[in-house]
């Protein structure tokens, strides 16, 4: 009997050592650039708009389901505003990059809210700062909606 090569590459088993607690450990993902559920959005929506135009596109499953749950779970869905927020938020560099997309597709109303959300941020913003910042970004939502 003959041995066939295997259909798919061995996979490394996770090192285990990542963890968004109080204290970020991220791995090998700690200086990824990473997106709000917004930037996302508009990010595929435009590779597929342009895709669509050179003709270049297979909609498969897993892209439309992944459309359908950014334009439900997205906040904010105009170009404009999603680039309000993400200034809003690279303007508060004593935050990991992981941070500021979750307060950006998570729209927590209270700093409590956000530091038991995201429990990283307890000893880098105060309480006053983390507030008025979301309450910018709210008035931006209420805007949008």
């Amino acid at each position: 009997m003959a041995t066939t090569a295997p259909t798919s590459r061995t996979r490394e088993m996770p090192t285990g050592d990542e963890e968004a607690t109080t204290d970020l450990k991220l791995g090998e993902f700690q200086e990824v650039p990473t997106l709000t559920l917004s930037e996302a959005r508009v990010l595929i929506n435009a590779v597929v708009k342009h895709r669509k135009s050179q003709r270049r596109i297979e909609e498969t499953e897993v892209l439309m389901k992944t459309q359908d749950y950014l334009d439900v779970f997205a906040r904010f869905k105009g170009k404009e505003n999603v680039e309000a927020v993400e200034r809003i938020l690279v303007s508060h560099t004593e935050m990991e990059q992981f941070e500021r997309s979750q307060l950006g597709s998570l729209c927590c109303e209270s700093a409590e809210e956000a530091k038991t959300l995201i429990p990283s941020l307890s000893n880098k913003i105060s309480d006053v700062d983390l507030q008025e910042m979301l309450d910018e970004i709210t008035k931006l939502r209420h805007f949008s909606e």
